[in-house]
Protein backbone atom coordinates (compact mmCIF):
# COMPACT_ATOMS: atom_id res chain seq x y z
CA UNK A 1 0.00 0.00 0.00
CA UNK A 2 0.79 3.38 -0.58
CA UNK A 3 3.38 5.25 1.83
CA UNK A 4 2.49 9.28 2.79
CA UNK A 5 0.40 9.64 -0.32
CA UNK A 6 3.05 8.25 -2.94
CA UNK A 7 1.17 6.31 -5.48
CA UNK A 8 1.28 2.48 -5.89
CA UNK A 9 2.43 1.95 -9.59
CA UNK A 10 0.80 -1.24 -11.56
CA UNK A 11 1.11 -3.03 -14.54
CA UNK A 12 3.71 -2.43 -17.37
CA UNK A 13 4.87 1.12 -15.47
CA UNK A 14 5.96 -1.04 -12.40
CA UNK A 15 9.38 -2.80 -12.28
CA UNK A 16 9.20 -6.47 -12.00
CA UNK A 17 11.62 -8.93 -10.01
CA UNK A 18 13.93 -9.96 -12.84
CA UNK A 19 14.22 -6.24 -13.75
CA UNK A 20 15.39 -5.35 -10.78
CA UNK A 21 17.93 -7.90 -10.30
CA UNK A 22 19.59 -6.41 -13.60
CA UNK A 23 19.94 -3.41 -12.93
CA UNK A 24 21.19 -4.46 -9.73
CA UNK A 25 23.99 -6.34 -11.42
CA UNK A 26 24.31 -3.27 -13.91
CA UNK A 27 24.91 -1.13 -11.21
CA UNK A 28 27.16 -3.55 -9.16
CA UNK A 29 29.12 -4.21 -12.78
CA UNK A 30 29.79 -0.15 -13.14
CA UNK A 31 30.70 0.34 -9.53
CA UNK A 32 33.38 -2.58 -10.20
CA UNK A 33 34.77 -1.00 -13.23
CA UNK A 34 34.74 2.78 -11.39
CA UNK A 35 36.95 0.76 -8.76
CA UNK A 36 39.47 -0.44 -11.40
CA UNK A 37 40.08 2.06 -13.18
CA UNK A 38 40.84 4.48 -10.28
CA UNK A 39 42.97 2.10 -8.84
CA UNK A 40 44.93 1.70 -12.13
CA UNK A 41 44.68 5.59 -12.33
CA UNK A 42 46.18 5.71 -8.68
CA UNK A 43 48.68 2.87 -9.28
CA UNK A 44 49.88 4.71 -12.80
CA UNK A 45 50.25 7.98 -11.50
CA UNK A 46 52.19 6.54 -8.11
CA UNK A 47 54.55 4.81 -10.23
CA UNK A 48 55.33 7.39 -12.37
CA UNK A 49 56.35 9.84 -9.31
CA UNK A 50 58.34 7.29 -7.60
CA UNK A 51 62.02 8.50 -7.30
CA UNK A 52 63.28 5.45 -8.09
CA UNK A 53 61.30 5.64 -12.00
CA UNK A 54 62.50 9.14 -11.86
CA UNK A 55 66.13 9.06 -10.67
CA UNK A 56 68.60 8.71 -13.76
CA UNK A 57 70.81 5.15 -13.25
CA UNK A 58 74.05 5.25 -11.48
CA UNK A 59 77.06 5.90 -13.74
CA UNK A 60 80.39 4.21 -12.32
CA UNK A 61 83.23 6.36 -12.88
CA UNK A 62 87.08 5.54 -13.75
CA UNK A 63 88.16 6.64 -9.94
CA UNK A 64 85.72 4.18 -8.45
CA UNK A 65 86.40 1.11 -10.63
CA UNK A 66 90.53 1.65 -10.17
CA UNK A 67 89.36 2.34 -6.31
CA UNK A 68 88.18 -1.02 -6.12
CA UNK A 69 90.89 -2.43 -8.52
CA UNK A 70 93.22 -1.68 -5.77
CA UNK A 71 91.30 -2.80 -2.78
CA UNK A 72 90.95 -5.94 -4.48
CA UNK A 73 94.78 -6.16 -5.40
CA UNK A 74 95.46 -5.19 -1.76
CA UNK A 75 93.36 -7.85 -0.15
CA UNK A 76 94.93 -9.76 -2.75
CA UNK A 77 98.44 -9.23 -1.81
CA UNK A 78 98.06 -9.75 2.33
CA UNK A 79 96.10 -13.15 1.60
CA UNK A 80 99.19 -14.24 -0.74
CA UNK A 81 101.48 -12.97 1.79
CA UNK A 82 99.78 -14.62 5.09
CA UNK A 83 98.62 -18.20 3.40
CA UNK A 84 102.32 -18.77 1.36
CA UNK A 85 105.07 -18.86 3.14
CA UNK A 86 107.28 -18.68 -0.04
CA UNK A 87 106.16 -15.25 -1.11
CA UNK A 88 108.56 -12.56 -2.07
CA UNK A 89 108.99 -10.12 -4.44
CA UNK A 90 111.57 -10.45 -7.20
CA UNK A 91 112.75 -8.22 -10.21
CA UNK A 92 110.77 -8.16 -13.24
CA UNK A 93 112.43 -8.86 -16.21
CA UNK A 94 111.16 -8.13 -19.21
CA UNK A 95 112.06 -10.34 -22.28
CA UNK A 96 115.10 -9.45 -24.03
CA UNK A 97 113.94 -8.72 -27.23
CA UNK A 98 110.70 -7.33 -26.49
CA UNK A 99 109.62 -3.85 -27.58
CA UNK A 100 109.19 -3.02 -23.99
CA UNK A 101 112.84 -4.48 -22.94
CA UNK A 102 114.40 -2.11 -25.95
CA UNK A 103 112.23 1.04 -25.21
CA UNK A 104 113.23 0.63 -21.26
CA UNK A 105 117.10 0.05 -22.59
CA UNK A 106 117.15 3.25 -25.09
CA UNK A 107 115.52 5.40 -22.74
CA UNK A 108 117.92 4.78 -19.51
CA UNK A 109 121.28 4.46 -22.05
CA UNK A 110 119.73 7.92 -23.19
CA UNK A 111 119.61 9.65 -19.71
CA UNK A 112 123.23 8.04 -18.54
CA UNK A 113 123.96 9.50 -22.00
CA UNK A 114 123.29 13.13 -21.16
CA UNK A 115 124.89 12.77 -17.47
CA UNK A 116 128.07 12.08 -19.24
CA UNK A 117 127.87 14.65 -21.52
CA UNK A 118 127.00 17.11 -18.66
CA UNK A 119 130.09 15.93 -16.48
CA UNK A 120 132.61 15.88 -19.62
CA UNK A 121 131.67 19.37 -20.41
CA UNK A 122 133.85 22.60 -20.15
CA UNK A 123 133.03 23.57 -17.71
CA UNK A 124 131.14 20.85 -15.90
CA UNK A 125 127.50 21.06 -15.64
CA UNK A 126 125.92 19.22 -12.22
CA UNK A 127 122.25 19.80 -12.62
CA UNK A 128 121.36 16.00 -13.00
CA UNK A 129 123.97 14.83 -10.82
CA UNK A 130 122.90 16.80 -7.73
CA UNK A 131 119.17 15.54 -8.70
CA UNK A 132 120.60 12.02 -8.59
CA UNK A 133 122.33 12.19 -4.93
CA UNK A 134 119.57 14.01 -3.74
CA UNK A 135 117.25 11.19 -4.88
CA UNK A 136 119.90 8.48 -3.47
CA UNK A 137 119.94 10.13 -0.06
CA UNK A 138 116.26 9.49 -0.20
CA UNK A 139 116.41 6.04 -0.52
CA UNK A 140 119.11 5.66 1.86
CA UNK A 141 117.60 7.24 4.67
CA UNK A 142 114.35 4.86 3.72
CA UNK A 143 116.47 2.17 4.70
CA UNK A 144 117.11 3.27 8.47
CA UNK A 145 114.63 2.22 11.14
CA UNK A 146 112.66 4.68 12.50
CA UNK A 147 114.16 5.90 16.09
CA UNK A 148 117.29 4.36 15.47
CA UNK A 149 120.28 5.01 13.26
CA UNK A 150 120.41 9.01 14.18
CA UNK A 151 123.99 9.36 13.98
CA UNK A 152 123.89 7.55 10.36
CA UNK A 153 120.78 9.81 9.34
CA UNK A 154 122.27 12.73 10.52
CA UNK A 155 125.80 11.84 8.35
CA UNK A 156 123.72 10.99 5.42
CA UNK A 157 121.82 14.11 5.00
CA UNK A 158 124.89 16.37 5.90
CA UNK A 159 127.36 14.63 3.34
CA UNK A 160 124.41 14.45 0.98
CA UNK A 161 123.07 18.05 1.56
CA UNK A 162 122.44 18.98 -2.07
CA UNK A 163 121.81 22.80 -1.01
CA UNK A 164 125.96 22.46 -0.07
CA UNK A 165 126.54 20.05 -2.90
CA UNK A 166 124.61 23.06 -5.19
CA UNK A 167 127.10 25.71 -3.58
CA UNK A 168 130.39 23.86 -4.42
CA UNK A 169 129.65 23.55 -8.08
CA UNK A 170 128.84 27.22 -8.61
CA UNK A 171 132.53 27.03 -7.68
CA UNK A 172 133.66 24.29 -9.52
CA UNK A 173 135.07 22.13 -6.27
CA UNK A 174 132.17 19.16 -6.34
CA UNK A 175 134.01 15.85 -5.70
CA UNK A 176 131.57 13.97 -7.33
CA UNK A 177 133.99 10.27 -6.53
CA UNK A 178 134.36 11.16 -3.04
CA UNK A 179 130.21 11.47 -3.10
CA UNK A 180 130.08 8.11 -4.85
CA UNK A 181 132.39 6.67 -2.57
CA UNK A 182 130.81 7.39 0.17
CA UNK A 183 127.84 6.27 -0.92
CA UNK A 184 129.18 3.11 -1.39
CA UNK A 185 130.48 2.66 1.96
CA UNK A 186 127.41 3.52 3.36
CA UNK A 187 125.10 1.29 1.25
CA UNK A 188 128.15 -1.67 2.47
CA UNK A 189 126.29 -0.69 6.14
CA UNK A 190 122.83 -0.90 5.23
CA UNK A 191 122.56 -3.96 2.71
CA UNK A 192 121.67 -7.44 3.21
CA UNK A 193 124.38 -9.74 3.06
CA UNK A 194 123.84 -11.39 0.13
CA UNK A 195 124.46 -8.20 -1.34
CA UNK A 196 128.10 -7.57 -0.42
CA UNK A 197 129.63 -9.04 -3.31
CA UNK A 198 127.63 -6.25 -5.19
CA UNK A 199 128.21 -3.21 -3.15
CA UNK A 200 132.49 -4.66 -3.09
CA UNK A 201 132.52 -4.55 -7.08
CA UNK A 202 131.15 -0.73 -7.11
CA UNK A 203 134.63 0.13 -6.26
CA UNK A 204 135.92 -1.61 -8.83
CA UNK A 205 134.89 0.72 -11.63
CA UNK A 206 136.68 3.77 -12.99
CA UNK A 207 134.24 5.66 -14.99
CA UNK A 208 131.88 8.12 -12.52
CA UNK A 209 128.99 7.63 -14.85
CA UNK A 210 128.85 3.84 -14.88
CA UNK A 211 129.60 4.22 -10.94
CA UNK A 212 126.07 5.94 -10.44
CA UNK A 213 124.49 3.55 -12.87
CA UNK A 214 125.15 0.22 -10.88
CA UNK A 215 125.18 2.22 -7.99
CA UNK A 216 121.11 3.00 -8.66
CA UNK A 217 121.06 -1.14 -9.95
CA UNK A 218 122.03 -2.00 -6.29
CA UNK A 219 119.97 -0.08 -4.62
CA UNK A 220 116.90 -1.02 -6.56
CA UNK A 221 118.16 -4.82 -5.01
CA UNK A 222 118.10 -2.98 -1.47
CA UNK A 223 114.89 -1.91 -2.01
CA UNK A 224 113.69 -5.32 -3.17
CA UNK A 225 115.60 -7.41 -0.22
CA UNK A 226 113.90 -4.31 2.36
CA UNK A 227 110.48 -5.39 1.00
CA UNK A 228 111.06 -9.03 1.77
CA UNK A 229 112.12 -8.33 5.11
CA UNK A 230 108.95 -6.30 5.94
CA UNK A 231 106.89 -8.99 4.43
CA UNK A 232 108.68 -12.13 6.90
CA UNK A 233 107.97 -9.54 9.49
CA UNK A 234 104.75 -8.72 9.31
CA UNK A 235 103.66 -12.27 7.84
CA UNK A 236 102.83 -13.36 11.68
CA UNK A 237 100.42 -10.39 11.98
CA UNK A 238 98.72 -10.91 8.71
CA UNK A 239 98.05 -14.57 9.27
CA UNK A 240 96.47 -13.78 13.15
CA UNK A 241 94.37 -10.51 11.24
CA UNK A 242 93.52 -12.16 7.68
CA UNK A 243 89.96 -13.39 8.67
CA UNK A 244 88.37 -9.94 9.96
CA UNK A 245 90.94 -8.28 8.05
CA UNK A 246 89.03 -9.39 4.49
CA UNK A 247 85.68 -9.73 6.45
CA UNK A 248 86.18 -6.01 7.15
CA UNK A 249 87.43 -4.72 3.68
CA UNK A 250 84.73 -6.69 1.95
CA UNK A 251 81.74 -5.49 3.99
CA UNK A 252 83.51 -1.77 3.18
CA UNK A 253 83.49 -2.33 -0.19
CA UNK A 254 79.60 -4.00 -0.54
CA UNK A 255 78.31 -0.62 1.78
CA UNK A 256 80.19 1.55 -0.45
CA UNK A 257 78.96 0.48 -4.62
CA UNK A 258 76.88 -3.05 -3.79
CA UNK A 259 76.33 -3.27 -7.24
CA UNK A 260 79.34 -3.53 -8.57
CA UNK A 261 80.92 -5.84 -5.98
CA UNK A 262 78.11 -8.32 -5.39
CA UNK A 263 78.67 -10.57 -7.82
CA UNK A 264 82.21 -10.61 -7.26
CA UNK A 265 81.90 -10.76 -3.20
CA UNK A 266 79.34 -13.92 -3.80
CA UNK A 267 82.25 -15.41 -5.95
CA UNK A 268 85.42 -14.98 -3.80
CA UNK A 269 83.11 -16.62 -0.81
CA UNK A 270 82.30 -19.69 -2.57
CA UNK A 271 85.91 -20.02 -3.85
Amino acid sequence: MPFNGEKQYVGEDQPSDSDSSRFSESMASLSDYECSRQSFTSDSSSKSSSPASASPPRVVTFDEVMGAARNLENMTLVHEIAVNENFQLKQDALPENSLASRVKRIVHQAYWDVLESELNAEPPEYDHAIKLFEEIREILLSFLIPGSGNRLRNQICEVLDTDLIRQQAEHGAVDIQGLANYIISTMGKLCAPVRDDDVRKLKATGNIVEVLRQIFHVLDLMNMDMANFLIRSFRPHFQRQLVDYERTKFQEILEETPSKYKMLYIYIEIR
